[in-house]
C-alpha cells in the first residue's frame, strides 16, 4: 500500500510536472481536475482539494456546492498518454462540514459497500472479475435535430466495407457477421493496438490475463484482467476504459463501450464474476450443484430475485435493451447453469475451489463500477440473509423451450423505463447499512429517466420505414 510519501517520492523520481486528480460521476464517467506539482505536498492527502459539487450532474445544489476530492495514495500511476510527465491520483469525494464521503459519490458509496459486508458477519472481502467488451471503429458519424436523424459507423473490419475502395486498396481480409472469434490477423486487424493496450494497463498496476477478438465482426474486442477486491476492481475498471479510449484514438481510431451500436450483429456485455470470502476461505465452494455451497445459492437466489431492479443500474442505457434480446447470446432468462451460456447467471469451470465463483451475464460495459459491483453484492447478500434459494438449475437451451417451459422462466427487462421503476419498486436490499440512500436513488432515476425522455421524443428512422407510406 502507497502511502503519501511513496507518492512524493515518486513524482520526484519521475520529474511529475502535473498531477490528475480524478473522480467518477453517477452516469459513471471519469472527470478530473489537473494540479501543478508545486502545490502537491503531504497536505493534500489531510486537507483535500476544493472543487465545484454542484457542476456534476445528479450531485448537488448550487446552494450546498463546495465539495473535497481527497487523493487515495494507494491508486497514484503515471499517465502514459500526456506530453508533459502526469500522475494520476483516484480521489473520494467528501463533504467538508464531516470529512466523511459525499452519499452520492460513487466510490464512496462502494467503500460503504466494503464495510456493510464485514459488519454484517457475512464475509470480510468480496472479490469482483468484470469482463467489459467494447467496440473500436474507424469513425462515427451522428445527428438527430429537426431535420432529420442518421448515424453511420465507418469500420474497416465490417462486413459492409467489402466493396469499399480503400487508400491502397481493399485488402479483403475481414471477420463475417458474428464471426469474430476469433481467427488470427489479418482477418483479426487490431491484435498490435490490443497488446498496447496491455502493456500499458499493467505498467497501470493491472494484471491482464488474456486478450482476443469477440464475436462480433467489426471491431468487438475484449481484455480479460484479474479479479480484485470491489473498490479496487471498479478502480481498475475506470483505469481500463481511459487506457481503452486513448490507444485507439493514438491509433486514429474510436473505442466505444455502448452495449448496442451495431444491428444485427452481438452486443458488448460485461460479464461480472464474484465471490465472498471470509478469514481467507471462499464462501462460494461447497459440495452443492457444480461445487457451490448453500451460501452461494442463496447469493445466486438473491441476484434472480432482485434482477430486473439491479437491470436499472447494471444496464444503465436506453441502449442497454437492444442487446438484451435472444439469439445475440444474451442473457436474458434469470436463470443459472453450470454449462448454459443463455443462463443469466454461469457457473464458471475451475480446477481449484479456491477460485469457485459465479458469474453475473447480464451486466454491458455503460455500467458504473463501483454501483454496479455494490448492487450485485446487495442483492446476493440479501439472498443469503434471507435464505432465497434459486431452484433448480437450467442446463438446456433456454432459447429452445416449449412455450409452456418459457413461460415459467423469468427474463430481464425489456426497457430502461421498466427497470427504473422495478428500482423504485425493490430499493431496500440496496439502502441497508446506508450503502445506497433514497436520495441518491431518487436523484439517479430522475436521471436516468431524462435519457428515456430523450429518446421516447426523437423521430427514430425506423418509424419511417414502418409507417411512411400508410
Amino acid at each position: 500500500m502507497s502511502t503519501p510519501q511513496d507518492v512524493l517520492k515518486k513524482i520526484t523520481e519521475n520529474e511529475v510536472k502535473f498531477v490528475d486528480f480524478r473522480f467518477t460521476d453517477t452516469l459513471g464517467k471519469e472527470q478530473h481536475v489537473s494540479v501543478p506539482v508545486s502545490q502537491m505536498g503531504e497536505d493534500k492527502f489531510n486537507e483535500g482539494h476544493a472543487f465545484d459539487g454542484s457542476s456534476i450532474a445528479g450531485w448537488k445544489g448550487i446552494e450546498a456546492s463546495d465539495m473535497l476530492l481527497m487523493p487515495d495514495a494507494s491508486t497514484a500511476h503515471m499517465d502514459p498518454f500526456r506530453e508533459e510527465s502526469t500522475m494520476i491520483i483516484t480521489c473520494d469525494v467528501v463533504e467538508p462540514s464531516d470529512m466523511k464521503g459525499y452519499e452520492r459519490d460513487p466510490r464512496s458509496l462502494a467503500k460503504r459497500a466494503e464495510a456493510y459486508l464485514k459488519s454484517s458477519g457475512l464475509g470480510d472481502t468480496a472479490f469482483f472479475g468484470p469482463e467489459p467488451e467494447f467496440f473500436v471503429f474507424d469513425g462515427v458519424t451522428w445527428g438527430d435535430d429537426m431535420s432529420g436523424c442518421h448515424v453511420k459507423i465507418k469500420s474497416d473490419e465490417g462486413f459492409w466495407s467489402s466493396s469499399a475502395d480503400s487508400e491502397g486498396g481493399n485488402l479483403a481480409h475481414r471477420p463475417r457477421v458474428k464471426g469474430g472469434y476469433f481467427p488470427v490477423p489479418p482477418v483479426d486487424s487490431m491484435q498490435d493496438m490490443r497488446s498496447e493496450m496491455c502493456i500499458l494497463l499493467e505498467e497501470a498496476g493491472i494484471p491482464v490475463e488474456v486478450h482476443h477478438h469477440e464475436v462480433a465482426g467489426a471491431g468487438q474486442l475484449e481484455i480479460g484482467t484479474k479479479f480484485s477486491t470491489l473498490v479496487q476492481r471498479a478502480d481498475w475498471n475506470q483505469i481500463m476504459k481511459y487506457t481503452i479510449h486513448n490507444v485507439a484514438h493514438a491509433y486514429g481510431k474510436t473505442a466505444t463501450f455502448m452495449p448496442k451500436p451495431i444491428v444485427g450483429d452481438n452486443g458488448s456485455g460485461m460479464h461480472v464474476h464474484q465471490s465472498i470470502w471470509k478469514d481467507g476461505q471462499n464462501l462460494f465452494a461447497g459440495n452443492g450443484y457444480a461445487g457451490l455451497s448453500e451460501f452461494a445459492l442463496y447469493y445466486i437466489g438473491g441476484i434472480i430475485k432482485h434482477a430486473r431492479a439491479l437491470n436499472a443500474i447494471t444496464n444503465p442505457g436506453t441502449n442497454s435493451y437492444k442487446r438484451l434480446v435472444p439469439h445475440y447470446e444474451a442473457p436474458v432468462k434469470l436463470a443459472y447453469s453450470a454449462r448454459n451460456r443463455s443462463a443469466s447467471i454461469r457457473i464458471p469451470h475451475v480446477a481449484n475451489p479456491k477460485g469457485r465463483r459465479i458469474e453475473a451475464r447480464f451486466p454491458d460495459p455503460l455500467a458504473n463500477p463501483y454501483l454496479a459491483f455494490s448492487a450485485l453484492m446487495m442483492a446476493g447478500l440479501d439472498g443469503v440473509q434471507n435464505k432465497i434459494h434459486p431452484g433448480d438449475p437450467a442446463d438446456k437451451n433456454l432459447y429452445d423451450l416449449p412455450p409452456e417451459e418459457d413461460a415459467k422462466i423469468p427474463t430481464v427487462c425489456s426497457s430502461l423505463e421498466q427497470a427504473l421503476e422495478a428500482l423504485n419498486n425493490d430499493r431496500e436490499f440496496l439502502t441497508r447499512g446506508g450503502v445506497f440512500t433514497n436520495e441518491m436513488l431518487d436523484a439517479y432515476v430522475e436521471l436516468k429517466m431524462n435519457e428515456v425522455n430523450r429518446l421516447r421524443m426523437t423521430t427514430h428512422p425506423v418509424e419511417f420505414d414502418m409507417y411512411y407510406s400508410l
